[in-house]
């Protein structure tokens, strides 16, 4: 196993292991994975920016190189983000000073890319994890999924692992999902899917599940609590299935209610809500305390309706909410266990990333680069809409009372320097 020599030297090195804060893991106010410290788009953070646009309160602004559409990720004092690089068919993992917005460090690694991808997809919309120490990327070396995982402070490559083969239509996005010292990806595609868990530290696979019915997915799978135990959620291949994320043994599972799954589902008021997809259009909550099969017994509702459901962007909740808004741009308010729907407005003209809550407001992030502040309430209250002039695919990380977002072109730190 061969990596391209590091960027940073000797010096940068120890520099950099200060900086990082090495003895340290990620901490409850880092972004250290899609969809932030608890999995599901929420954090603790309070005192965050309410108002912005290309000018005002922008901390830095720093160019990216090629394409792409995975999310920031923040750990201590790093902003980590991913980018494909199309006339050197490189995969490339860069490191930025989340004070400044200065590159760190860059480590990259051929990647040939998918022939033909979704007109909404990318070849880097995968998005890394961290947990301080160690920094985790997935991507598309055609046919095969690749995972790699490099030292978090200085990019020095620690291992490379290709888990199997991934075919889909759409092209790649297989997020990774860290848990205690494993991290887990889904391989749903067209053909044998799988679940695996690797180990953090090594590389080794811990587990593989086989995922039933053939049909490509692109969710990553949520870890959520019931009872006391651990049940790792994952929607898609034309099912909700729940596993044991020690072992990936199945715990429950339901049929459909579509083919085509994006979103991830969150937990909220003891029921697994989650929006769908392709060809049929909704929102769904689960009773995830069900054993086996539990279509007949276990869903609490159903609902088939383009306005309630997201394909791509996935809910949040707050208290006893959840917080919607479905790729046309339609945002609402719903009763996670009944679906009722409390408050339904027009948030913009597109969207592809999740929203997420911060100091009791929900952030919509929409393409065209505008965050619409909404109240995270009953009443819709619109705190402000901040446009940044440029598209914005991934969705936000809140770090510190700082925004991170990317654009197609650029990597925006917002807040006070």
């Amino acid at each position: 196993m061969q990596f391209p020599s590091c960027t940073v030297t000797s010096r940068l090195r120890i520099a950099l292991l200060w900086w990082c804060g090495w003895a340290a893991p990620a901490s409850a106010a880092d972004w250290p994975c899609w969809r932030g410290p608890r999995g599901d788009g929420t954090c603790d953070e309070s005192n965050v920016p309410l108002r912005w646009s290309q000018t005002e309160n922008i901390a830095w602004k720093t160019p990216l190189p090629g394409k792409g559409h995975s999310s920031p990720i923040v750990a201590g004092a790093c902003v980590y983000v991913t980018t494909y690089l199309d006339a050197e068919q490189r995969h490339l993992l860069l490191c930025f000073n989340r004070l400044t917005g200065e590159v760190q460090w860059q480590q990259g690694l051929p990647a040939k890319p998918q022939k033909s991808i979704h007109r909404l997809n990318s070849h880097a919309s995968s998005t890394p994890a961290t947990n301080g120490r160690l920094v985790w990327v997935s991507f598309m070396d055609h046919p095969n999924m690749t995972v790699v995982c490099y030292d978090a402070c200085d990019g020095t490559p620690v291992w490379k692992v290709v888990p199997g083969p991934l075919l889909s239509r759409h092209g790649y996005c297989s997020t990774v999902v860290p848990y205690q010292d494993l991290i887990i990806l889904n391989g749903d595609q067209d053909g044998d899917g799988y679940l695996v868990a690797l180990d953090q530290a090594t590389g080794r696979e811990r587990w593989r599940t086989a995922r039933p019915n053939h049909t490509r997915s692109y969710c990553p799978p949520t870890v959520i609590a019931v009872g006391g135990r651990k049940q790792l959620v994952l929607s898609g291949s034309l099912s909700v299935a729940a596993y044991d994320p020690d072992h990936g043994t199945l715990l429950w599972m339901v049929d459909g209610p579509t083919e085509q799954f994006v979103s991830s589902p969150i937990y909220v008021d003891e029921v697994v809500f989650m929006t769908y997809g392709f060809p049929k259009r909704g929102i769904c909550a689960i009773d995830p305390t069900g054993l086996g099969n539990v279509t007949r017994t276990h869903v609490v509702f159903n609902l088939e309706k383009m306005t309630r459901g997201g394909y791509v962007p996935s809910p949040v909740a707050h208290g006893r909410r959840a917080f919607v808004v479905n790729d046309e741009g339609i945002g609402s308010c719903a009763d996670p266990r009944t679906g009722r729907e409390i408050w339904l407005q027009r948030l913009g003209r597109h969207h592809s990333a999740s929203p997420v809550v911060a100091g009791g407001n929900v952030y919509f992030l929409d393409d065209d680069g505008k965050c619409w502040v909404v109240k995270a309430q009953d009443t819709f209250e619109l705190l402000g809409v901040n446009a940044l002039g440029e598209e914005t695919y991934g969705s936000p990380a809140i770090s510190r009372g700082q925004i991170f977002i990317r654009g197609v072109r650029h990597l925006y730190g917002i807040g006070m320097k």
